[in-house]
């Protein structure tokens, strides 16, 4: 199949809005690539069938997709076998430092792990997304700072996520981008 009638989804389950900003940088970049891509939340995710390759992103909470992406993937899993399929996670541990938080942050959840495995999943990236102080629990701050979190706030790092999405896009064959998504 030629790059001009690649179709790719990018779909994401977001909680506070990190993952959608991500999704959308990822669907940006490919589609400067002379693609066609549809982005859309997993509420309202289109036709698997209609595409070839799937970009799914989801927020992490307790060592896992949000459940939204969980049941997707479960009711999905038949049709999502037979595409090209990339996942991506956004928590804390990609952001966390020192010598503990650098180890915790590398670990692929054992959720996460199985469903990547079920079904063939070409690659997972794990993202930082934002991490405000407001509202977060005293007993989480100290867990944060322990396991070596250093700021709060947008921890996303952009050029990691381009640098991932250049690699979808090489493994697609997809032409380089005519123009690059600006982000902070």
């Amino acid at each position: 199949m030629t790059h001009e009638h690649r179709r790719i989804a990018v779909v994401y389950a977001t909680e506070q809005g990190s993952t959608r900003d991500i999704a959308e940088f990822i669907a940006n970049e490919l589609a400067g690539r002379e693609t066609t891509v549809e982005l859309a939340d997993i509420d309202h995710a289109p036709d698997s069938s209609r595409f070839d390759t799937l970009v799914l992103g989801s927020a992490m909470h307790n060592m896992d997709f949000l459940p939204a992406a969980v049941d997707y993937m479960h009711a999905h899993h038949d049709e999502l076998v037979h595409r090209q399929v990339w996942l991506f996670s956004v928590g804390l541990g990609p952001s966390l430092r020192g010598p503990i938080g650098r180890r915790v942050g590398r670990i692929v959840p054992k959720k996460i792990a199985a469903l990547r495995d079920s079904i063939v999943a070409r690659d997972y990236r794990a993202f930082a997304g934002r991490y405000d102080r407001a509202g977060v629990s005293l007993r989480a701050r100290v867990q944060y700072r322990l396991l070596g979190g250093g700021r709060y706030g947008d921890l996303r790092d952009w050029a990691a996520i381009r640098a991932w999405t250049d690699n979808i896009a090489h493994s697609l064959r997809l032409p380089p981008a005519r123009s690059t998504t600006i982000h902070p």
